[in-house]
């Protein structure tokens, strides 16, 4: 082996090579670590270029700041981006590098609709379902009032929606709305009347008008409408059952159905509601 200088040759270039590569990484290593590296800027700046209305520098110190470690070379975006999202308030964040020493920060806060289950949790205008001060949200809208199983926070968000156009062409307007584990909907209106709309069962919700009522239910034969008044103390409750003769047909609920369910509890009530 001795006596082979091209073994020797090439072993002497695998080394000096392994060391270069050490001695170049020693010297990065150093070079990302000098103090002005150090992070001493994080800009906070709300997304689109709107105004933050509920995270503040105190909640930032005391909810993200203390999770964040490295410099602007090591800090890890991921960490520091999740660091940020558990600030109450915030939905949604980004994070970006600028050179040398600052970190700049996009939140997206969550916009306030109501509130969810019986947990003081608050349900947002995107479906999202998350912990903050009630009293914050109270004071920035009227909180409506949702519930359901979990998993469902999309779904009656888009009912919700559903409901408030269907409601409108009759100057209503859902206070709260509730889906129950039997696929059923009670809606509380601000007239104080409560409509229970019927089971439904792996349905799908189409706000077209239809022409008559027995369009209303995909595919059945025929529809059975049922208004049954209960006293209620603050108001009234009419269930508004959709029951298909032929099951497992799913209903699909349109405005001219509820507009028909209220007219006929109009003609039984009168001014009464």
């Amino acid at each position: 082996m001795w006596q082979d200088t091209k073994l020797l040759n090439a072993t002497a270039n695998v080394l000096f090579g392994v060391c270069a590569l050490l001695l170049l990484l020693a010297g990065l290593w150093l070079l990302m670590n000098r103090p002005m590296f150090t992070l001493t800027v994080i800009q906070i700046e709300g997304a689109n270029n709107g105004v933050l209305r509920h995270v503040n520098p105190q909640i930032i110190r005391s909810n993200a700041l203390l999770k964040l470690k490295g410099n602007f070379f090591t800090a890890n975006l991921d960490s520091v981006r999740n660091a940020f999202e558990s600030v109450p308030w915030v939905r949604k964040a980004s994070v970006r590098r600028e050179w040398p020493d600052r970190l700049i920060v996009t939140l997206e806060e969550h916009s306030p609709l109501g509130t969810w289950g019986d947990d003081g949790e608050i349900f947002s205008v995107k479906g999202d379902v998350f912990t903050a001060n009630l009293a914050e949200a109270e004071e920035e809208t009227k909180l409506l009032e949702f519930s359901g199983p979990v998993g469902s926070e999309k779904e009656v968000l888009a009912h919700y929606l559903e409901f408030k156009d269907w409601f409108k062409k009759i100057d209503l307007i859902p206070e709260a709305v509730n889906y129950s584990k039997r696929y059923a909907w009670l809606v509380r209106l601000n007239n104080g009347v409560t409509v229970q709309l019927g089971r439904e069962e792996n349905s799908t919700v189409s706000p077209t008008p239809k022409a008559d009522a027995g369009n209303s239910i995909a595919g059945s034969k025929s529809t059975r409408l049922k208004t049954i008044p209960e006293s209620t103390g603050a108001g009234r409750k009419v269930n508004c059952t959709l029951v298909p003769e032929c099951r497992p047909t799913p209903i699909v609920f349109t405005d001219f159905l509820i507009v028909r369910c209220f007219n006929m509890i109009e003609n039984q009530f009168g001014s009464r509601l």
